[in-house]
């Protein structure tokens, strides 16, 4: 139980390092944002890579962060019945949908994986007047498709707990003594 409990601490506090560094790239398409449309409206002048660089920035954002989201329930459930239930009702329902969850993942990881292995094959750029670089984007695919596994693994580790036990299982209300 302990090497489980030490897993878990691990997925949970990597995921949740990358969701306090990825709220500053909120921060990043928040002021690229802004200083584009000051550029654009009130000097005339606007940049040819800002637009382009926020996009970016949001395309990692979106990929990246889907663990941190799942570790903390953040993504959309349907609880019209689902809050009704006990804890290993919850439990019950979360370990039958999560096939469907990681079939999601797999294929987002088969899929993005071809795609990112494609656009690193021929080092690809992008077509406009900035060019940057492409196939780093387009590798956090993949990336962010195995952090949401790992989330999902923990996840499904903790509802099995759960319906076995009777109590939900959180790794911060273990101690040291309760892992081993």
């Amino acid at each position: 139980m302990r090497l489980v409990f030490e897993v878990l601490k691990l997925v949970d506090a990597l995921n949740d390092w990358l969701g306090r560094i990825l709220a500053w790239a909120v921060l990043l398409m928040f002021v690229l944002v802004l200083s584009e449309v000051i550029r654009r409206y009130f000097f005339n002048a606007p940049t040819v890579w800002g637009q382009e660089l926020t996009q970016l920035t949001f395309g990692v954002y979106v990929f990246l962060a889907g663990g941190h989201i799942l570790r903390w329930g953040g993504h959309v459930n349907v609880d019209i019945l689902y809050t009704k239930l006990s804890a290993r009702g919850r439990a019950f329902v979360d370990i039958l949908t999560s096939v469907l969850f990681f079939l999601f993942c797999g294929m987002l990881l088969y899929y993005g994986g071809e795609f990112a292995m494609h656009s690193i094959s021929f080092w690809e750029h992008s077509n406009s007047a900035w060019g940057p670089p492409l196939w780093p984007f387009k590798l956090m695919i993949p990336v962010g498709a195995a952090l949401l596994v790992l989330q999902g693994i923990a996840k499904l580790i903790r509802d099995v707990y759960t319906l076995v036990t009777g109590t939900p299982f959180f790794s911060e209300d273990l101690t040291e003594k309760e892992a081993v």
